[in-house]
């Protein structure tokens, strides 16, 4: 029996990309097409996430469903009806590592896990548990954003504010963060270094070159 659409065996799905590529879009499209089948259902993100809505789950073009915010992993379980069917997680890589314990335990129970979240943060690296969840996945989806610099498919998250790029999490919109492909997303300090070094060694041979002459 297809474990993906509603079988007795449980499994997790990750849905990950860059902001602004539709992750929580296709999240609320499964869990949609998990109640039409008439599963039950439940969504939860994390409370930290209240940018659209304190409860609902909701996505950048404004779709939205029904969601429990929860300040911790536990609470998922403890929020928990016997019923359930199918679990949907959003920004889930805001949680920390326990998410991993209360994800592998509802997949055990026969549940259906589906988790939504960014794979790497601004600057590039994978971010809170999505590592260890692309590791113990049944599905994984990984999906684009349009680049705002040149429209190219983008795969990185660029925050705008220099002077707040010491926080990994800092939840905001589009007025800190852009899609960027890898050719105009964030510089890399090494390479502007290395750039500056090989300017300079530049303008010293062409000084030499001229003191000479």
């Amino acid at each position: 029996m297809n474990n993906f659409h509603g079988g007795l065996s449980g499994c997790v799905e990750v849905i990950c990309g860059p902001m602004f590529s539709g992750k929580t879009e296709e999240l609320i499209r499964r869990v949609r097409r998990a109640q039409i089948a008439r599963q039950k259902v439940q969504i939860f993100k994390p409370a930290i996430d209240d940018r659209y809505h304190e409860t609902d789950i909701v996505s950048h073009n404004s779709l939205k469903i029904e969601g429990t915010p929860v300040n911790t992993a536990a609470e998922i379980l403890e929020n928990l009806y016997d019923s359930t069917r199918v679990v949907g997680i959003d920004e889930i890589q805001f949680f920390d590592e326990d998410i991993i314990i209360v994800v592998k335990k509802l997949s055990r129970r026969g549940i259906r896990v589906i988790c939504a979240g960014l794979d790497q943060d601004f600057r590039g690296t994978p971010f809170g548990p999505i590592p260890t969840l692309l590791c113990i996945a049944d599905r994984i989806e990984k999906i684009q954003a349009i680049c705002t610099v040149c429209g190219n498919a983008a795969s990185r998250t660029y925050r705008k504010d220099p002077e707040s790029n010491s926080d990994q999490v800092l939840v905001g919109e589009n007025d800190l963060y852009e899609a960027r492909c890898a050719i105009h997303w964030n510089y890399d300090q090494e390479d502007e270094d290395l750039r500056a070094y090989f300017a300079l060694k530049k303008n010293m041979v062409d000084e030499s070159q001229t003191t000479t002459l």
